[in-house]
């Protein structure tokens, strides 16, 4: 295998069992989850908003295929694992707010190393400039000044 499809699983896999273990604890209403979510300040209600959607984000991620819905699970849980620093920082646990940095490097090689199969195409202009066949207009229909003036 090539190193930067051993970096792609070994980052991807890290971030899913992360990703999977919370979830499962946020859906299963563990007590210290919940008790954590609690600290932070968010409802209870929430754990169940969070959870699913890790486990689909993971679901998403793993699966073959579904190249912008990865995009989408990447920034999913980008903004779930920043959002996770700032709650522990303005709950005042310190360095610990720090400790979902090491998830996000984890993502960031996941998606910066991603095979071409696993990634969204992207078009540039150049790809939909066609050149267009004006040999059959008229003089008149190529101004749009004169045709709109008139």
């Amino acid at each position: 295998m090539k190193r930067k499809t051993i970096a792609y699983w070994i980052a991807t896999v890290f971030v899913a069992v992360i990703m999977t273990a919370s979830g499962v604890l946020a859906i299963s209403h563990a007590p210290a989850f919940m008790k954590a979510l609690a600290h932070l300040g968010y409802p209870p209600y929430f754990s169940n908003l969070v959870g699913w959607g890790k486990l689909i984000g993971v679901c998403v991620l793993l699966a073959p295929g579904l190249a912008k819905l990865k995009e989408w699970a990447y920034v999913a849980f980008g903004i779930t694992v920043l959002s996770a620093c700032y709650s522990h920082y303005n709950a005042g646990d310190g360095w610990l707010a720090l400790e979902p940095l090491i998830t996000f490097v984890a993502l960031m090689i996941s998606y910066g190393t991603r095979a071409a199969n696993r990634t969204f195409p992207i078009v540039t202009e150049r790809d939909h400039v066609h050149e267009i066949d004006s040999s059959h207009i008229t003089q008149d229909a190529q101004s749009p000044t004169r045709s709109f003036l008139r």
